[in-house]
């Protein structure tokens, strides 16, 4: 069974056929060309445009989301590019929530070129997840226009609402479970909304769960392996983002 006909059916939903127009909930897709910067880099986004109730997933959506997954091997000098996820929301999704987006979503990144000297051609194909009512898997592939010369706002604005790094960190548990390591991390704030990620690592992660206590939050997480069998998971590669009224900020590691 494939990860997206397994993830469908974890929610009890089958995929609709894809319209010829396109996947169902989806407006519109395109990158927007972007600007490039005097080291030769180029900044530029991918913009999904969803259809009103429809919504797509975070990079690390929670137990039942399906990550989007890029491809940008059609691109052309390209040597390295990195995403700047906007804070996601909580969307529902089955039974319970996961984290993501609704109505637009511009995904900011930087390109870097293999060739400093030379331009930056931007291709992707992405594989990703729709959800209103049903979920249906979609699938599109872009190529972007020659970049602009200054700096565009649709693409500013999203990047000012990439969560903040925080030097704080937060006191973490870490023990074993029968398939992998239960994380329980504890902060001295108050949170609407939390994820815990595992960087450099294949393992899925469960949606966050979070509990208040006075003065702080108690954040906790599965961590299971392809394996499926507890490991040795490095505290120093946990990442925590966390919105609350403050905001949303990016913390990376663990104080203890």
């Amino acid at each position: 069974m494939n990860r997206i006909v397994l993830f469908l059916a974890c929610l009890g939903l089958s995929a609709l056929p894809l319209a010829a127009e396109g996947p169902p909930g989806l407006a519109g897709a395109r990158i927007l060309p972007g600007w490039t910067l005097p080291d030769g880099s180029r900044v530029a986004a991918i913009e999904f445009q969803l259809e009103p109730g429809w919504k797509t997933y975070w990079r690390s959506p929670g137990d039942s989301g399906l990550p989007p997954v890029f491809d940008w091997s059609g691109s052309g000098n390209l040597g390295d590019v990195a995403l700047h996820w906007p804070a996601p929301e909580a969307i529902p999704s089955g039974d319970g929530l996961a984290l993501g987006y609704h109505d637009r979503l511009v995904l900011p990144f930087t390109a870097t070129p293999a060739d400093p000297g030379q331009p930056v051609d931007l291709a992707v194909s992405v594989d990703f997840g729709l959800c209103k009512n049903i979920c249906v898997p979609a699938h599109v592939a872009l190529r972007a226009q020659a970049p602009g010369t200054a700096p565009d706002p649709a693409i500013l604005a999203a990047l000012d609402q990439v969560p903040d790094p925080a030097p704080e960190r937060p006191d973490c548990d870490v023990q074993p479970i029968e398939d992998g390591m239960r994380v329980t991390a504890t902060l001295p704030r108050t949170i609407t909304l939390a994820a815990i990620e595992l960087s450099g690592n294949d393992a899925w992660v469960s949606g966050t769960r979070f509990d208040a206590e006075p003065g702080a939050t108690v954040l906790t997480a599965d961590v299971v392996p392809p394996e499926a069998a507890p490991f040795d998971l490095s505290r120093d590669r946990l990442v925590f983002t966390v919105i609350g009224e403050g905001g949303a900020v990016e913390m990376r590691g663990c104080a203890g």
